[in-house]
């Protein structure tokens, strides 16, 4: 079975000037209430050579179809009281100094046809690193109040205003802008000439960078702390497909509300869906359930684009070539995604399912680093998470499932080791429950975890996190790159540096067909 890429590829990127033409037809059906007040090409290019980093645009299938427009000015050269006109230096960018301290957004904005995607948090959140990254104060803009013209009769702005935050009056860019942690600084008259929909004015919105301190510090641009997400997913019947993509995007948006990275799903978590086909033998019944792996492998890339977080899928059966394969899928929050493979299979999968083991070990590219997904019994033989770490993962996830709970200690034990070995993280994820109707998948049992190194800046057990065994949750860890940076160099011990490699080697051989 060949699955086709039919989800769009998206790229958040700076802007370049080769980028005018699209970015102008972008602009032009974006600004439908002022068609004719789109950025010049002179001026997008002063911006550019002026400020680069901070022009940020959306790339899907060759399409700019969002951006994110900015310079930096000095907030002590700047009232609260001033417009559009004058905090742009009447267009020119001539207010933009490398010496600022705050952020100033000029623009930002989606394609119509490409809204729903949550492409603009995107955007903000990207401006937000790059506020943290500059060590800059704030990120302030004049925000537009749309909706304001119609009830400007019976409300005045600052009535209009908590409305909105009250959710008794619809205003989808001032909710956007406040759900995305700004806050309303004060009310602006006359800061955009010809703003009829706003009747002249606007909200002056401000996000505090917390972590701002008065030194000329550059914060580098390379993530150091990243946040994961693990699933602990309750074996129960559903009514349909549907509905076990409803619970699936209902863990989706509950991690990605915390911001979260990475997102875990455990080893066949669809299980429930052979349900319909329990009058089967058990290994027609899983080629069965291999016919929802390529729907769900859609849901979920569409996922990992709207909610803005890397999906691993735990695992589904897979049919190629006749043959039976126990993968999954890292969907990237770009849009693009890799298959992993389970290499080594349980006795039990092999006499009940028919499934083969798969030849793929390779690390995966991520907007975070590197990391490796190993399913289950495969983390029990410690070579695969060796290639890996010479590959240069640092975060390792095991999707698993497990009947009993010495098969669990025994996933559990060696993905500690693993940590230990490879220095470098280990996230755990299983199922919890039962199902009863489905033949060979009756109980289950799991306690989801994050594992360290063992070392003095790690937990002294080497568990970052866990979650209540057998009971269906969440579990949201940070874990910390420069801490695996100072282990590899410096630490009490430095299982990859002190390997012998002149008495023994590790080599990945090419799979026989």
């Amino acid at each position: 079975m060949e699955i086709l890429d039919q989800s769009p590829k998206i790229e958040l990127r700076n802007l370049l000037v080769s980028d005018y033409i699209e970015l102008k037809k972008s602009m032009i059906e974006s600004y439908n209430g002022m068609p004719e007040d789109y950025w010049t090409e002179k001026e997008i290019k002063s911006l550019l050579k002026k400020f680069p980093q901070g022009q940020l645009c959306i790339e899907i299938d060759e399409r700019i179809v969002g951006c994110a427009l900015s310079i930096i000015v000095q907030s002590s050269k700047y009232d609260d009281d001033h417009s559009y006109t004058e905090i742009t230096g009447n267009f020119t960018f001539n207010t933009h100094s490398e010496n600022g301290d705050v952020l100033y957004g000029i623009d930002v904005f989606i394609h119509p046809e490409f809204r729903g995607l949550r492409l603009g948090r995107r955007l903000y959140e990207a401006r937000k690193e790059l506020c943290e990254q500059l060590n800059l104060r704030s990120i302030v803009f004049g925000g537009r109040i749309p909706n304001y013209s119609k009830y400007a009769k019976e409300l005045t702005p600052k009535q209009y205003i908590e409305k909105v935050k009250r959710k008794e009056v619809e205003d989808p860019v001032l909710l956007f802008q406040l759900a995305n942690d700004f806050h309303v600084r004060k009310v602006l008259k006359g800061y955009l000439d010809g703003d009829k929909e706003s009747m002249d004015y606007a909200v002056l919105m401000e996000w505090i960078n917390i972590y701002y301190v008065k030194s000329d510090k550059i914060l580098d641009s390379q993530k150091k702390v990243v946040r994961l997400g693990l699933v602990q997913w309750q074996m129960r019947l559903f009514r349909d497909f549907d509905a076990v993509v409803n619970q699936i995007e209902f863990f989706v948006d509950a991690i990605s509300d915390y911001q979260s990275d990475f997102v875990l799903f455990p080893e066949f978590f669809n299980a429930p869906l052979m349900a319909d086909f329990n009058n089967l033998k058990e290994s027609e019944a899983i080629r069965k359930l291999s016919e929802y792996t390529e729907p769900l492998l859609e849901k979920f890339r569409e996922m990992a684009i709207s909610y803005n977080i890397n999906i691993i899928t735990g695992s589904m059966p897979f049919k190629e070539n006749d043959h039976l394969y126990n993968v999954g899928f890292v969907c990237r929050r770009d849009g693009s995604y890799e298959r992993y493979e389970k290499l080594h299979i349980t006795p039990a999968e092999e006499s009940a399912w028919g499934i083969k083991g798969g030849n793929k070990i390779k690390a995966i590219d991520t907007d975070c680093g590197k990391i490796g997904v190993l399913i289950c019994y495969d983390v029990e033989f410690p070579e695969i998470p060796r290639l890996l770490a010479d590959e240069g993962m640092n975060i390792l996830f095991v999707p698993f499932m497990t009947d009993t709970q010495n098969g669990y200690e025994r996933v559990r034990n060696c993905a500690k080791a693993r940590a230990i070995e490879n220095e470098c993280y280990v996230a755990i994820a299983g199922n919890v429950g039962n199902l009863p109707k489905v033949n060979n998948m009756d109980i289950q049992y799991a306690q989801s975890a994050v594992f360290t190194p063992s070392d003095f800046a790690f937990p002294v057990n080497g568990i970052k996190a866990e979650a209540t065994p057998n009971t269906e949750s969440t579990l949201i860890a940070d874990v910390d790159m420069d801490l695996l940076k100072e282990l590899h160099n410096f630490g009490s011990v430095r299982n990859l540096k002190d390997r012998r490699k002149d008495l023994y080697s590790l080599v990945k051989r090419k799979a026989a067909k």
